[in-house]
């Protein structure tokens, strides 16, 4: 979940920072005297909504470790460092990847995330507290896991997914506050503080609207995820490994807060915003798979 969240947020953030830049420079020349040229603008939202996206991209295993206080092993210092460092390794040669960046942050969540700009040139972080909590069986299960979602290339559809989706919210909510400014409040010299304040309002809306297209791709690719845990540590190993994590979450009674690669489903329409399918479910397409 942390990996989707952050990019999420950075994103919102990026593209919002570049339209401010945008407006305070000047550079909205799809606004002339005669109106508003919509190619114009929509060349503008593709432009800034795909430069936002790979903007986020690019700098996701800097803000991913500075978020969690992640530490990248450069020389194990232990046992599980080695064991950590040698299975990542070994699941990246496996996988036909580059060897991703290994790094370990303190928290007593069970948690495991990876993101990066592409397969080769990727991060693989791990809590302490699935280290602690899980077998080296369940916790090379996560690896696969993460290291599967490296090798399918999720982190780039994502980027290509949020570009889209970037470039309809930057066109939209542009073209709805030179409405609300020329035709509601009745100003025709020019955009004035109606379009802006409209626009970047309308800009985090429907950023987070965007999202819920985000999370479904989210949800789909973590059932890929799963397969190719199994693939690289055993369906069984894969199996446990999620069966573990719905222990955890009966034990703590904080299911929001196992945040790893098994978040629990949420009810109602908050299961739109959910990154990952209900455990229940993903448990049994491995075993269906099986």
């Amino acid at each position: 979940m942390k990996r989707i969240f952050l990019f999420l947020v950075t994103n919102i953030a990026v593209v919002v920072t570049l339209s401010v830049v945008a407006s305070v420079l000047g550079i909205n020349q799809y606004l002339t005297a005669q109106g508003i040229d919509f190619g114009a603008l929509l060349m503008f939202a593709a432009v800034f909504g795909f430069g936002g996206a790979f903007i986020s991209l690019a700098i996701s295993k800097w803000s991913a470790k500075m978020a969690v206080g992640a530490q990248t092993i450069e020389v194990p210092r232990n046992s599980a460092e080695y064991w950590l460092v040698d299975t990542v390794k070994r699941q990246a040669q496996a996988a036909g990847i580059g060897m991703p960046e290994v790094a370990i942050y303190e928290s007593p969540e069970v948690n495991a995330f990876a993101t990066g700009m592409s397969r080769n040139n990727a991060l693989v972080a791990v809590s302490t507290g699935l280290l602690e909590r899980m077998t080296r069986e369940e916790a090379e299960a996560v690896l696969g896991h993460e290291v599967s979602h490296v090798a399918n290339g999720d982190m780039v559809t994502l980027t290509l997914i949020q570009g889209v989706l970037n470039t309809f919210v930057i066109f939209l909510s542009r073209a709805i506050g030179y409405f609300v400014d020329r035709v509601v409040l009745k100003n025709q010299e020019g955009p004035g503080l109606g379009y802006y304040l409209t626009h970047i309002v309308l800009e985090i809306l429907f950023g987070i609207l965007a999202s819920i297209v985000v999370m479904w791709f989210s949800r789909q690719r973590e059932f890929r995820a799963d397969a190719g845990g199994a693939r690289l540590a055993g369906r069984s190993k894969m199996i446990a490994a999620l069966q573990r994590l719905q222990s955890i979450q009966e034990e703590s009674h904080l299911p929001e807060k196992v945040a790893a690669f098994g978040i629990k489903g949420r009810a109602g329409w908050m299961a739109l915003f959910s990154t990952h399918p209900p455990l229940e479910q993903r448990i049994e397409a491995l075993r269906a798979a099986g």
